[in-house]
């Protein structure tokens, strides 16, 4: 039966895209062992995406390891002796996609690592008379700014006006987890809602009483600002930064920060943590594809989806927003902090429970088609 086995090997080589189940001629060995069932059904769907796959990737692929925690390589169903011992042989096409992503993000995390940071060298100096400004709070808003503003000349200066940015909170929330994702790897986004559902707190940068107070103790309640997207008030931004113009980045949507989840924990088997860090912040996020973002104008209608809170945590995360909401009222911010309608977009509330599994299955689908585009070289180009 190996012989069946080394002829689909052959076939996926040349770019074949037939499904095990359907394959019934032989060849000789290419090689010493017969790769991996979830190598090999990585290979097929790479050549039902884009045909001819590049020799050097479907050879990586098949050489590739599956880290993490999972099964092991696993041998093909019909090519291989069914022991009573170990892992079982599996028809490649039943495969969970979850066992195709621990491959696919292994070679990402190779790549990553030989590509390196872009370069992100500001387009002007500093320039002597900018505008002093601080600028906290939700990490989507504030930290993709104040990229932009030093790219501009225009880094934060100390002693003058702090700007406390944020959103609704279920949106906070998701900005909150999709910035570790893209720093140093963190739990998944259904365990991270739980933790802090559970510990009853808000995560720091993103608790906007606590920010405020804060800033208020150090700089004074007159030099403080808070702006929420999506209020009238947030069109204060630039002018309170010293620019006539400036644009929020879109958010990357749920795919891309799974995506940089999974590949950060490959990156920690391969780089030190500060490096990681580097290399998701300033290697990955600048090189994902323009279709793996969120628009940022408040209802753009989009296909990429935010993270969006958990049925099980709405209602806790709807009490913290009012709580927060009374606080910051309380001390002269009339703001409400309530989660939008809707799905992800608004940062709202998710689907019933009942249908938890499948959207778990489609969103892993949907990471993998990531995945695969990036592999085939599209991130690349962005670099």
């Amino acid at each position: 039966m190996s012989a069946r086995a080394w002829g689909w090997v052959r076939h996926l080589l040349d770019g074949g895209t037939t499904a095990w189940g359907e394959w019934h001629a032989e060849a000789d060995a290419v090689g010493r062992v017969v790769p991996g069932a979830q190598q090999l059904e990585l290979l097929r769907r790479l050549n039902q995406s884009a045909r001819p796959v590049p020799e050097g990737l479907a050879r990586r692929v098949l050489e590739a390891s599956a880290p993490g925690r999972g099964r092991p390589d696993l041998e093909l169903e019909g090519a291989a002796h069914d022991s009573r011992f170990g892992a079982r042989p599996v028809d490649p096409s039943l495969l969970p996609t979850e066992e195709l992503l621990r491959v696919a993000t292994h070679l990402l995390a190779e790549d990553l690592v030989a590509l390196g940071p872009v370069d992100r060298r500001p387009d002007a100096l500093p320039r002597p008379w900018r505008r002093r400004y601080r600028l906290v709070g939700d990490p989507l808003l504030a930290d993709p700014v104040r990229r932009d503003l030093v790219a501009r000349g225009r880094p934060p200066r100390p002693g003058g006006e702090v700007v406390v940015v944020g959103a609704d909170l279920g949106r906070m929330l998701a900005d909150a987890w999709t910035a570790l994702c893209f720093d140093h790897g963190v739990g998944s986004w259904a365990a991270w809602q739980a933790t802090w559902h559970q510990r009853d707190q808000i995560p720091p940068r993103v608790d906007l009483p606590r920010v405020l107070t804060t800033w208020q103790e150090r700089r004074g309640a007159d030099h403080v600002h808070l702006l929420v997207e999506g209020t009238p008030g947030w069109q204060r931004l630039p002018r309170l930064v010293g620019v006539r113009r400036l644009e929020v980045p879109p958010r990357p949507g749920e795919e891309a920060a799974e995506l940089a989840r999974r590949v950060a924990a490959v990156l920690g088997l391969m780089v030190d943590a500060p490096r990681r860090s580097v290399l998701l912040r300033d290697g990955l996020l600048p090189r994902l594809p323009a279709e793996a973002f969120v628009a940022a104008a408040p209802g753009a209608a989009d296909r990429v989806r935010l993270p969006a809170v958990s049925a099980e945590h709405a209602d806790w995360v709807a009490r913290r927003a009012r709580r927060m909401s009374r606080r910051l009222t309380a001390a002269g911010y009339p703001v409400d902090l309530a989660p939008g309608p809707g799905g992800g977009a608004a940062g709202g509330v998710g689907g019933a429970d009942d249908g938890r599994e499948a959207a778990r299955d489609d969103a892993a689908d949907g990471v993998l088609s990531l995945a695969v585009r990036m592999l085939l070289g599209g991130w690349k180009e962005r670099a």
